[in-house]
């Protein structure tokens, strides 16, 4: 019963397969990247710039948060892929036994490290004296909420590895409804500041956990949480890491590239600079969602079909996946290009940050095309189980690329430097990962054509 839920990934049309998975994936990720928009929203008109600048500043913490939960859910999502499309359920049920005890063990870890040295953290992070109020008030509360928010993440990652897109699609909408509608409550009604907004995101999660409870405590799942299950099984945890460690790279190193851009930001342009990027950092999150969807959708239609070894189907899926993410991040492109000063507007009405803004906005969305390749590319080499070339992807751009060229640049050509730099890394990001990435699917080719 349990296998019969995930068999239509080997046999339905890709095509089709790749709309049913990826849609509401996209969907749900927009809705996601547009609530981390309405508190930057509500932050900017109910506190104010020096807020949203805390805000940014407080990114990298919260990256960290989610990138050891993508790590677990995308590691062990790959091995429970894979295990169902063999027909291995009992692997499938210790692998998510395991992930539930290593992001358990995880959140509180980072809980109590955040928690404990707060302050001194954020300071390194590139926390002015004006921001650093802000940043605190917001983080600490956001700490309190990692266990719920690193299941919830996890957890999903399950959800989209058997096949269920539907239903990772309305957790990440439930998420997204409580946190909107309790932003204006507690930021405007109850004068709760920035505050308010820690607790909307932190009590929104704690739904989405709950509804993923719900949703693995009555069997809807693929997999079984067993108590036998439960525990830290060796192999499947040391495999988990080593193909999650992409996920986890790509969004430590967004993490890392974080705080690095705070401290540029503050020497080469001050507040209102750090405040400029806060909102372009989150309009360009949003614009790269629906391509995050996308990979969503992919990752579990290569990683059975891998297992099935029906490779003309994987080849046949990832080609489908770049050409529609490269569509999606070039209408992106289009729009941030034209439109960012009334963009901007609607989120402070400080003439200075909107003129910071906007030239940012249309410098970094010129490598924005490229984006869908790299991100389907790094895709499918986790899926298929590849942990060292998906860990080098994961961080080509930010680790060697960007920081570097953010370090330097500026010191020839200021704030604009910073700028930039992000063009230039994607662009360099592309040449390296097509010569990678042709290796793999000359390989996938010829194992087609044996298959054929």
């Amino acid at each position: 019963m349990a296998q019969k839920r995930s068999d239509f990934m080997g046999e339905e049309h890709i095509g089709r397969l790749l709309f049913k998975l990826s849609s509401p994936a996209m969907i749900g990720m927009l809705v996601q990247a547009g609530y981390n928009l309405v508190d930057t929203f509500f932050v900017g008109r109910g506190v104010g710039v020096l807020a949203i600048g805390g805000l940014s500043i407080a990114f990298p913490l919260q990256m960290i948060i989610m990138a050891t939960s993508q790590m677990i859910g995308i590691g062990g999502s790959s091995i429970i892929s894979r295990s169902l499309g063999k027909g291995d359920v009992a692997h499938a049920d210790r692998t998510f036994g395991t992930m539930l005890t290593a992001i358990f063990i995880l959140s509180i870890v980072i809980a109590f490290v955040g928690l404990r040295w707060l302050e001194p953290i954020l300071g390194l992070l590139g926390a002015t004296p004006a921001i650093l109020p802000y940043a605190c008030e917001y983080m600490r509360i956001i700490f309190l909420g990692t266990v719920v928010f690193s299941f919830s993440i996890t957890c999903n990652n399950v959800v989209r590895s058997e096949g269920n897109a539907h239903f990772a699609m309305m957790t990440m909408l439930i998420s997204a409804g409580v946190n909107t509608a309790l932003d204006p409550i507690f930021i405007f009604g109850l004068d709760m500041g920035v505050s308010g907004a820690a607790w909307a995101t932190v009590i929104s999660q704690g739904s989405t956990a709950l509804w993923l409870g719900w949703y693995f405590y009555r069997g809807k799942s693929d997999v079984t949480l067993k108590r036998s299950a439960i525990g830290l099984d060796g192999p499947i945890l040391k495999e988990t890491i080593a193909i999650g460690l992409s996920a986890f790279s790509r969004q430590s190193s967004a993490s890392l590239t974080a705080v690095i851009l705070n401290h540029s930001l503050g020497i080469y342009g001050g507040d209102l600079a750090i405040a400029a990027f806060g909102i372009i950092r989150r309009l360009m999150m949003f614009a790269v969602m629906p391509v995050f969807g996308v990979v969503q959708g992919l990752l579990p239609i290569i990683g059975f079909n891998y297992g099935g070894k029906q490779y003309c189907r994987v080849k046949i899926a990832v080609y489908l996946a770049i050409g529609f993410s490269t569509l999606l991040c070039t209408v992106s492109a289009v729009f941030l290009m034209i439109f960012p000063k009334f963009i901007l507007s609607l989120f402070t009405t400080n003439s200075d940050v909107i003129a910071l803004g906007t030239t940012a906005s249309r410098i970094i969305a010129i490598g924005l095309p490229l984006v869908g390749f790299q991100t389907m590319a790094s895709g499918m080499y986790q899926a298929i189980g590849k942990a060292l070339p998906a860990f080098i992807l994961s961080i080509l751009r930010t680790i060697l690329l960007l920081i570097p060229m953010v370090l330097v640049m500026p010191l020839f050509w200021g704030l604009m430097g910073i700028w930039i730099a992000y063009p230039a890394a994607d662009i360099g990001a592309f040449i390296v990962i097509l010569f990678m990435f042709r290796v793999e699917m000359n390989y996938l080719k010829h194992t087609c054509d044996d298959e054929g």
